[in-house]
């Protein structure tokens, strides 16, 4: 009896070391601009080509700016790095969705909607969300540069076998409690630690009756409980998004592909290192107070007490509200907010853009609010445009702007002004993510909408409710 990830994993081992790693075969390479350019330099320099370079596939987009995509970026290194991207595609026949493509955006988006990211696959990219595959059933996580050498030379990487947590949710979530607050709030109960050392496997049916989109919000944020990934077994949802896509296999290969994907699921009784059991109907719209992603609470909760909190935790406890500009006990509605942030690789899709637009229809955004909506692809842009997404967010006094990380992290030129606060539909609320002395609140996209509208904190459902 074994897990789904057991069987993936185990299905790749080209050997064991014993004691040690495992050389594990990789199906899909994704690279960007930030992370290659010192892997490739280090290929060329032992005289080694790409392995396989039909594995492989590239798209800019950290550094990108998400304003005149159509003119060469300002930013030295940006540039740079962007035109070695391209370099080194054209130099080792790696295909690459660079600006202006059709297909170029933000990797974790683009690998989907191509169909490169199927069932039963190990997938590796220099970059830690990419753990956001899992949500099709495939073992995906973030690799270093020297391991993005590794893959490029060999198709292999070394990497020590991982134990194994299920995380179970049952129940319907509430109308107005979306996949960003499932996530956030299993962070909140697990801590932004609670998952080193694991690949988590989602189960149960508050996962079963996400959209694609949906987990992959979910697995997306697995790294930010310290996980090395998580997964969720393919089933007819997980078919229905990759079927005609270009990249998935197409007609009867595609029925043979779906009997054998069909067959990846966790055996009963086969068992984990750890189980963790939480119920969706205490799950509310959460949103982030402190600067890791585990310090979460309901919109309508409060920062914890100082007292309440473990000794060994109270000072970096502190640190954190006061960088926040917060005490313990405070009440987060109706605290003012500057900026809003609607995009990355946790919430750029365009199921994330749909549920802004509803929302936002037929009233206005705040005078007070500086808004980015930022979708994560050019197909993505595109879609917005055909749905007539965009005339309904500019009606509102929104903006759709072009595809990148944008504020996510703030390695281009969208950034968050210092002491300003921030609602941020992204995965990370560190010190400084979104620009230096910047602050983040991590929340849902129909959060930071309803947050656009009134110029504060405040319960999506209520807003709702006029």
């Amino acid at each position: 009896m074994k897990t789904l990830f057991d069987k993936i994993w185990d299905s790749h081992v080209v050997s064991t070391i014993e004691d040690g790693p495992s050389a594990l075969y990789i199906d899909c390479h994704l690279i960007h601009e930030v992370t290659s350019p010192q892997a490739f330099a280090g290929i060329e320099k032992r005289g080694v080509s790409v392995f396989h370079s039909d594995r492989t596939f590239a798209t800019p987009d950290h550094n990108v700016p998400t304003i005149d995509q159509h003119i060469p970026i300002k930013d030295a290194l940006s540039k740079f790095q962007v035109d070695k991207l391209t370099e080194n595609c054209e130099n080792h026949g790696i295909e690459c969705y660079g600006l202006n493509h059709p297909y170029q955006g933000i990797v974790h988006v683009v690998g989907p909607q191509l169909g490169l990211t199927q069932p039963g696959m190990t997938i590796v990219c220099g970059d830690s969300h990419t753990s956001t595959h899992g949500a099709f059933g495939a073992i995906a996580f973030g690799i270093g540069t020297s391991e993005v050498e590794m893959v490029l030379a060999s198709q292999c990487i070394m990497q020590p076998k991982p134990k194994k947590m299920r995380i179970t949710v049952n129940g319907n979530l509430a109308d107005g409690v979306t996949a960003k607050d499932l996530i956030l709030y299993i962070i909140s109960k697990v801590t932004a630690s609670g998952g080193t050392g694991y690949f988590v496997e989602y189960a149960g049916s508050a996962f079963e009756n996400l959209s694609m989109e949906g987990r992959m919000t979910v697995c997306n944020m697995s790294i930010e409980m310290g996980a090395r990934g998580g997964l969720i077994a393919p089933d007819q949802t997980t078919f229905d998004y990759i079927r005609n896509r270009e990249k998935a296999p197409q007609g009867a290969d595609f029925d043979q592909a779906v009997e054998k994907w069909s067959e990846l699921k966790t055996d009963e009784g086969a068992t984990f290192d750890k189980e963790l059991v939480f119920d969706a109907h205490d799950i509310e719209p959460m949103i982030t107070f402190g600067t890791n992603p585990g310090m979460g609470t309901n919109v309508n909760g409060q920062i914890p007490i100082l007292s309440t909190i473990d000794s060994s935790e109270k000072e970096s406890f502190k640190k954190s509200i006061d960088y926040m500009g917060f005490s313990d006990g405070d009440q987060l509605i109706g605290k003012s907010i500057d900026y809003v942030f609607v995009g990355s690789c946790t919430n750029g899709r365009i199921e994330d853009l749909r549920e802004v637009a509803e929302f936002v229809k037929g009233r206005k955004k705040a005078d007070s609010i500086t808004a980015w909506i930022v979708p994560g692809s050019k197909q993505v842009e595109k879609q917005a445009e055909e749905e007539g997404i965009v005339e309904i967010l500019e009606e509102a006094g929104f903006k759709l702007r072009q595809p990148g990380c944008s504020a996510c992290l703030a390695m281009n030129d969208d950034k968050v002004p210092k002491g300003k606060y921030a609602i941020s539909t992204s995965n990370r609320n560190f010190e400084g993510r979104q620009g230096p002395g910047s602050r983040t609140l991590l929340a849902s996209p129909l959060t930071a909408a309803a947050v656009a509208v009134s110029g504060k904190i405040i319960d999506p459902r209520e807003v709702a409710k006029l």
